[in-house]
């Protein structure tokens, strides 16, 4: 058995079981009250009449696949995010795919990105048959280390790929400097950050292109779909044939249904644009909940002993996709393996009714389909160009992040309020405030 000593910290505000007693002391896993009752918080995304409006409407036209909606869809979220162009995408992976193909990267290329993000990341960099290369990350932001970036170069190196993680942009300007320096493409993957905003400007106007993402847990949900973006007219033509066919005519242009290069079908369909349409009409309404929540659960977490919270950088505007936490196992006593204790406090947590989890559980260096080296067959593309090592221990933040971390989701997401973050608050307090309660090594 291996306890921890007593967290001692301001307690939340108490909570009464059916009897009437006060049971915050008793966490929920060993039979205490739940600080976060059953119903409290509210489901994502929040359906209204005017995403039935727009859905209905989709299915009473007659033109099912890529139909007006697209169309619209392109032209209402280039203008909401402050690009020239958009073509609206099956998913956020399609478009960062199409992104890493238009900005001429290729078999045997190289391309610079983060250690730690969704497998995506990096695997659409595989797609064009080019090689990813790693660089670690910077533990506050949880973003790429930009200072590591120019150490990652060689002569192969073809673009930089950097991941707004968690709804916070990284420091553009460094990294178009870096860029401009080398002569190298910057593709955002700005997938779980849409609104997020680094010197006043939006993400996914920065770079040579960026891929937004609309799947169930994003920001702006069309349940699936995503979105490319670009103000390149040269990208925009080359990544139109990734996205059909290898074509060189839109679905609502006369084709002539010849392929004149490798493409493939990213396009996406009428229904799903127009719910992605509907939701749009209040996307900007949404992140500022999303941060109104956010600042009230900061508000109640901080203070708690071992419990490290999200950063906001200066010139950085925060969406909150994630509210991402980190556990500090040297404040708490423990002395055995992070993720052992992080695991049994997010269970704790789980009880509670907090919905926090762990988002990332693997660096993406660590994961097979890179470490095999081995993703077409015959070491495609690895053989293509010159060794690269993916040994973990290069990337030692990534992985004490990766260790240590839980957080959430749909908790901040509207029609939640801050109260709502504030009880959630109190069962994150509660656990850490009653830690040696938990047997780690069970």
């Amino acid at each position: 058995m291996a306890m921890l000593p007593l967290v001692q910290s301001a307690k939340p505000t108490p909570r009464r079981d059916d009897a009437g007693e006060i049971n915050m002391s008793k966490l929920a896993i060993h039979g205490g009250t739940k600080a976060v009752a059953d119903g409290t918080i509210s489901d994502w995304p929040e359906i209204t009449d005017v995403d039935r409006k727009y859905v209905m409407a989709s299915l009473e036209q007659s033109n099912h696949a890529f139909g007006p909606n697209c169309l619209t869809f392109e032209k209402e979220f280039a203008a909401w995010n402050g690009n020239a162009f958009a073509i609206t995408t099956n998913s956020g992976t399609a478009a960062l795919h199409m992104g890493v193909a238009a900005c001429g990267c290729g078999a045997g290329d190289e391309v610079i990105v983060t250690a730690y993000s969704w497998s995506s990341s990096a695997t659409c960099i595989l797609h064009a048959n080019a090689i990813p290369v790693f660089v670690d990350i910077d533990f506050d932001t949880i973003n790429m280390d930009i200072a590591q970036i120019e150490s990652a170069i060689t002569p192969r190196t073809k673009a930089i790929l950097v991941v707004h993680l968690h709804g916070l942009a990284v420091d553009m300007d460094a990294v178009m400097g870096v860029a401009r320096k080398h002569n190298l493409k910057v593709i955002e993957d700005a997938c779980q950050a849409h609104g997020a905003t680094f010197n006043g400007r939006k993400v996914g106007t920065f770079g040579d292109c960026a891929a937004f993402s609309f799947n169930q847990n994003k920001c702006l949900c069309s349940g699936e779909g995503g979105m490319f973006v670009t103000n390149d007219q040269a990208i925009l033509e080359k990544a139109r044939m990734i996205w059909s066919f290898g074509e060189t005519r839109t679905p609502v242009e006369s084709r002539d249904y010849h392929a004149y290069a490798l493409g493939w079908m990213y396009r996406n369909n009428d229904l799903t644009a127009a719910f992605g349409r509907a939701q749009l009409t209040r996307l900007t309404s949404y992140i500022a909940r999303q941060r109104e929540n956010a600042e009230a659960l900061l508000d109640c977490l901080r203070g708690t002993r071992g419990l490290i919270l999200p950063t906001e950088p200066p010139l950085h505007e925060h969406t909150y996709y994630n509210f991402t936490i980190r556990i500090d196992p040297e404040v708490l006593g423990w002395r055995g393996a992070p993720a052992k204790l992080r695991d049994a406090m997010m269970k704790a947590m789980q009880a509670e009714g907090t919905q926090v989890g762990v988002w990332q559980q693997f660096i993406l260096p660590d994961m097979t389909v890179f470490k095999a080296k081995n993703a077409f067959g015959k070491g495609s593309p690895w053989c293509l160009g010159e060794p690269v090592d993916y040994d973990p221990g290069q990337f030692p933040v990534a992985r004490k992040h990766t260790d240590s971390h839980f957080g959430m989701t749909y908790p901040l997401r509207a029609p939640n309020t801050p109260q709502t973050a504030r009880i959630v608050g109190e069962g994150i307090r509660k656990v850490f405030e009653n830690v040696e309660q938990l047997d780690i090594a069970s």
